[in-house]
């Protein structure tokens, strides 16, 4: 194989190597050519070129998710840097390894009116867990540097000497962080022409330093919750976002036998279980105004787990009746979601719960009972409630949601779509990924097919129209797997807008607010080679669905067109129909 003749982008190269990084996303240019060279030739790198960076940036985030290791991104100088930003700040609050190799110009030319240049250094420094400002290697410049700093031989050594130790230092530290942070990195490396000279043999041989992984193990905090936990007979435990398979079942099985104890799920925590409640919004917008249902709801411990919690509802309830306890369990980072946590315990939470319930013991207590009652009387209406609809999202969802196989990867979209999904239960052995960090809908598309890539199973992504179509460049990609599936619920704008609220149905709020918009996604499925099949109706539906996952020589898209005007008040009745007296 070939190196590039540029120290730094050896070095670059071996150590990415050494850290197990063996995923790489190219956006073509110029100045990063000693990266693309390398990395692109090296028997141990998987490739990929896509050209929009800001969705090169999501499928990477969408691999590193999935792969549960790091994933780089390399790009040229200037402005294609900053189209990486939204992912970069998704990966950094979800607790994804992205990992940013950016080529900048030298520093002789920053701000001297060179073009395809600004200022990259510290350009995520608000989103980034390490950013790592590398040094031209002093034994690789321009003709026009070199005529005007002549340096003796001696010094140019001992000058490069010191340049490689603090290169290797600094990506060392960079790649060390993506993973014991686990969170996205930016390594910010500086070239000088010429840029696409090769060697047969390396000239450096970079040290390689370990990984420093270690967890805040409190074990005198562990025993007083440990003792709080055992004498209070209301607890809730909340669960947000978290990768598949972090809880033991052991301790999921504690959990669900504690009559003191509500387990309360999102969608996206990969928790399901029939003893927990799995539709957090199912259960609490029909008491939201009931105070006598709202006082025996309010626990005494609030433990949380995992990441960011979708639902608005549940934030509100427990940050105006705030538990007398909240304790929060993550390996990174502890957001102070209801403004009353008490203790962070910054470790595994399996590591926790073995050292916690040693120490526990069961309580007597109504609490599970009496809002397991609730929950069957919600299931039995929300039965009801959809036997007795029209064709909208609700119904929409409703048909895509039971029809999926079984064992697969899920990936939603944004606003609507994680919501919808969040009031029915999803078969337990499917596993489920959103893009909650930032909950923006600009990368999703990009992040699901990342995931299908290197997924082993098949893997479904739903959406919404405007998401869709906002990150319509993630189809232009020569990597998607035949048995990737797109559906996408189309409602002619941004339909969220009309439950919240607003002056619906006016011009302004029209344009402004849901942008309606007249678009499908049928020419885009002929342009990138997808399978195209529509549905608007239930009928339509369920036949497309019955045959939607089966192998196929093409990916596919199912665009499902829904009614724009009824479409939010089928999910505003839904919700009242809960406290129609039976």
């Amino acid at each position: 194989m070939m190196y590039s003749k540029i120290p730094l982008a050896q070095t670059l190269v071996s150590l990415c190597i050494a850290k197990g990084i063996n995923h790489v996303v190219i956006s073509p240019g110029s100045r990063n050519a000693p990266l693309t060279l390398s990395f692109s030739q090296h028997p141990k790198i998987h490739a990929y070129s896509i050209v929009d960076e800001r969705c090169a940036a999501f499928f990477a985030l969408g691999m590193a998710q999935q792969l549960c290791k790091p994933v780089a991104v390399i790009c040229t100088s200037g402005s294609a840097v900053l189209n990486y930003y939204p992912a970069i700040a998704e990966a950094y609050y979800s607790n994804v390894p992205v990992v940013v190799i950016s080529a900048d110009r030298p520093e002789y030319l920053i701000d001297v009116g060179d073009g395809q240049t600004i200022r990259q250094k510290h350009v995520f420094k608000n989103h980034i867990n390490y950013e790592a400002n590398l040094k031209q290697d002093i034994t690789h410049k321009s003709t026009i540097l070199a005529e005007t700093h002549q340096l003796s031989k001696e010094t140019e050594r001992e000058l490069q000497k010191g340049i490689q130790a603090y290169n290797e230092q600094e990506i060392n530290l960079a790649l060390n962080a993506a993973v014991e942070s686990n969170g996205p990195v930016h390594i910010n490396a500086p070239f000088d022409e010429p840029l696409y000279e090769m060697l047969s043999e390396p000239t450096v041989s970079p040290n390689v330093q370990p990984l420093v992984l270690k967890e805040e193990i409190e074990e005198e905090k562990i025993a007083k919750v440990a003792n709080i936990w055992s004498t209070s007979t209301r607890k809730m435990v909340l669960v947000g976002t978290l990768p598949p398979h972090t809880i033991s079942k052991q301790y999921l099985e504690i959990l669900a036998n504690d009559p003191s104890v509500i387990v309360f799920t999102e969608t996206t925590s990969n928790l399901r279980d029939d003893q927990f409640f799995n539709a957090i919004d199912q259960m609490i917008l029909p008491i939201e105004k009931n105070e006598a249902m709202l006082d025996g709801f309010q626990p005494e411990i609030l433990l949380t787990l995992g990441g960011m919690i979708v639902s608005k509802k549940v934030k509100a309830i427990l940050r105006k009746r705030q538990p007398k306890h909240h304790w929060h369990i993550h390996e990174n980072r502890v957001f102070n979601t209801f403004f009353c946590l008490e203790y962070f315990f910054k470790m595994n939470p399996n590591h926790f719960f073995e050292l916690f319930f040693s120490q526990t013991k069961t309580i007597e207590s109504p609490y599970k009972s009496f809002w397991n009652a609730v929950k069957a009387d919600r299931q039995q209406k929300h039965a009801t409630y959809l036997q007795q609809v029209a064709f909208t999202d609700l119904k929409a969802f409703e048909a895509i949601l039971a029809s999926l196989p079984k064992s697969l990867i899920l990936h939603l979209g944004n606003s609507s779509t994680v919501r919808y999904a969040q009031l029915f239960e999803i078969d337990s052995s499917i596993e489920l990924f959103c893009n909650r960090g930032t909950s923006g809908i600009d990368g999703s598309t990009s992040t699901a097919i990342g995931t299908s890539v290197v997924a082993e199973k098949q893997t479904v992504f739903i959406t919404g129209d405007l998401s869709f179509f906002y990150d319509s460049n993630a189809l232009w990609n020569n990597y998607i797997p035949k048995n990737f599936r797109i559906i996408l619920v189309n409602n002619n704008g941004g339909g969220i807008f009309r439950i919240l609220p607003g002056n619906k149905n006016t011009e302004n709020f029209d344009t402004y607010f849901e942008t309606i918009h007249p678009h499908t996604a049928k020419q885009l499925a002929e342009m990138y080679a997808f399978e195209y099949i529509t549905a608007s109706d239930e009928v339509s539906l369920q036949k497309e669905l019955q045959t939607f996952y089966d192998e196929s020589t093409q990916p596919k898209i199912l665009e499902i067109f829904t009614p724009r005007i009824e479409n939010d008040g089928t999910l505003i009745d839904y919700f009242k129909f809960f406290n129609e007296k039976k």
